[in-house]
């Protein structure tokens, strides 16, 4: 049986999140085609590499990682160039591959220690690599995408954040449904042809294998565009969608038992040009999904001189129609504190044709936005990553940054005070890293806040909590119940109205019984009353 070594080096890409607590479905399938093979799999991530783990000699050697957009990492990391080449350079190996989206940013020095960079699909390389067979850069069947699922799922038993908060990611389908036009400028998904749809029941199926290990949380987040699933391929860019397919979907994952059900990607295109189908579709996501849920909306630039140059998916007024259905149908707050489901809009700097117009018409459309009191759950901004071709924009990175600081003073700011006021509750927050005496968590799912305590919480746990103050894209919170008699100075100090000087005071008379009590120990005991719903008395 030939032995095969799988180091997962984090994969980061658009449509595809495998970077902790996300577990890729490209790690699971490739494991799962080197199993179909015959191999003997062990699978290493790069967090346990960096910990000191020795690779063992194997007959072959797959290495997964890259980052196809620029991200920002709470804790993992995709694996860097240097130890990629490290691992290729020290483990004994008869063969070595490379695949993710570091087969394509490698320079020719990291290319020439891999006997392949398979920059297809990775899956299917390693199958034919375990059988010896000769590299055909073809795309996996349908029948060898479901199976190799199923016997790729064990892997989730070897990630780091395996059970929790580990997040599964699932995919529907491959490609783009604009794929005969060739997509938006910078997208590789529409160079993969005609989209090839997985059925809703091999979808469960895989979600239930998941389950059974252990997994309880599901992201369907590796495609173009879930309205899109199974719709009619009629020629049309904008083709009418299957909400029946969707709910079959949804229901059959949901009905599993789990803890978070989230997506992702949606062509606002496909909304506004056939609403009563989207809100079909919408509202089965309501019914099914967990709340906290975002439908990332690929705008890109608003400015329809880009739009054009760039063949882009949507206009800002189709982009707005979206944003407006997505508002209407999924705002009510669940039982995460957070809205059931919300839109996200995401905009591209450094396309062809693009000005300072072209920013200031973005900032326009996200004003439109604010002024009919439409919420956005998250607007990413981010700059071109060349990798379908060169681009030629009239936007310097630090137009790009001022831009990006505006977005972030004028409407995130203002947008996330408006999502979650002083107040509000949040449930099963994740407390993941601690900096000094301050401590971070997020809820489990798609596009999570960070949250931030100002005082020291146990890591590795889950915690309710309330909110005391706002970042512009983050925001400070205390447990709730806060143990008044128990808990640091430092989230005393972090309540409504209390600051240093009265959180010491509070401090030194404890312990307290009830809120008379507290009321009596304060200089101004009206603020008892901005603390009450925050703290208990245990």
């Amino acid at each position: 049986m030939p032995s095969l070594v799988l180091v997962d080096g984090y994969i980061d890409e658009p449509a595809s999140l495998g970077v902790p607590p996300y577990s890729s479905p490209q790690v699971r399938a490739a494991f799962g085609a080197a199993r179909d093979a015959g191999a003997d799999v062990k699978l290493f991530s790069i967090d346990e590499v960096r910990r000191g783990a020795k690779v063992p000699a194997c007959d072959v050697l797959v290495i997964l990682s890259g980052c196809a957009v620029p991200g920002r990492y709470l804790r993992g990391m995709p694996a860097s160039e240097r130890e990629i080449s490290e691992i290729a350079s020290n483990v004994n190996s008869s063969y070595r591959m490379l695949g993710g989206p570091a087969s394509f940013e490698a320079d020719e020095h990291l290319k020439a220690k891999f006997d392949l960079v398979a920059d297809v699909d990775a899956a299917v390389a390693t199958n034919e690599a375990v059988r010896g067979d000769r590299p055909s850069g073809k795309w996996r069947t349908l029948e060898e995408w479901n199976r190799w699922m199923l016997l790729g799922a064990e892997s989730v038993l070897a990630h780091p954040d395996f059970p929790q908060p580990l997040i599964a990611e699932l995919e529907t389908y491959r490609g783009c449904i604009r794929y005969r036009s060739g997509g938006c400028s910078f997208c590789i998904e529409p160079l993969k042809g005609k989209p090839s749809h997985r059925q809703p029941d091999d979808v469960v199926a895989e979600a239930r294998r998941l389950h059974e290990l252990g997994v309880r949380n599901f992201r369907v987040g590796a495609q173009t565009c879930i309205v899109s699933y199974l719709a009619d391929d009629d020629g049309s860019e904008t083709p009418v969608p299957n909400p029946k397919a969707i709910d079959r979907l949804l229901s059959g994952i949901r009905s599993l038992g789990v803890d978070v059900l989230h997506l992702d990607n949606a062509n606002p295109a496909v909304i506004a040009e056939h609403p009563e189908e989207a809100k079909l579709a919408l509202e089965s996501m309501v019914r099914h999904c967990t709340s906290g849920n975002v439908l990332a909306l690929g705008l890109e630039s608003a400015d329809p001189k880009v739009r054009k140059a760039n063949n882009l998916n949507a206009s800002d007024e189709q982009t707005l129609q979206a944003v407006r259905l997505i508002n209407q149908v999924g705002r009510k707050r669940g039982p995460s504190g957070l809205p059931f489901l919300l839109p996200g809009v995401n905009f591209i700097v450094g396309l062809d044709g693009e000005s300072a117009d072209s920013l200031e018409m973005n900032l326009e459309f996200l004003r439109q936005v604010r002024s009919e009191g439409l919420l956005l759950r998250r607007i990413n901004i981010r700059q071109v990553m060349p990798v379908r071709r060169r681009f030629d924009s009239g936007v310097n990175h630090s137009m790009f940054l001022r831009f990006k600081r505006t977005v972030r003073e004028e409407i995130d700011s203002l947008m996330l005070r408006e999502l979650v006021p002083i107040g509000t509750k949040l449930t099963r927050i994740y407390t993941e890293v601690r900096e000094g005496k301050h401590t971070f968590g997020r809820q489990i799912g798609t596009y999570p806040l960070l949250i931030g305590f100002n005082y020291p919480v146990p890591l590795d746990q889950f915690v309710d909590v309330k909110v005391v103050g706002w970042g512009f894209r983050s925001i400070t919170a205390v447990e709730h119940p806060l143990h008044v008699n128990s808990c640091p100075i430092a989230a005393l100090e972090s309540l409504p109205s209390i600051g240093n000087k009265r959180a010491v005071r509070l401090f030194r008379k404890r312990p307290y019984r009830s809120i008379e009590d507290v009321r009596k120990a304060l200089d101004e005991p009206s603020l008892a009353n901005a603390i009450t719903e925050f703290i208990d008395f245990e």
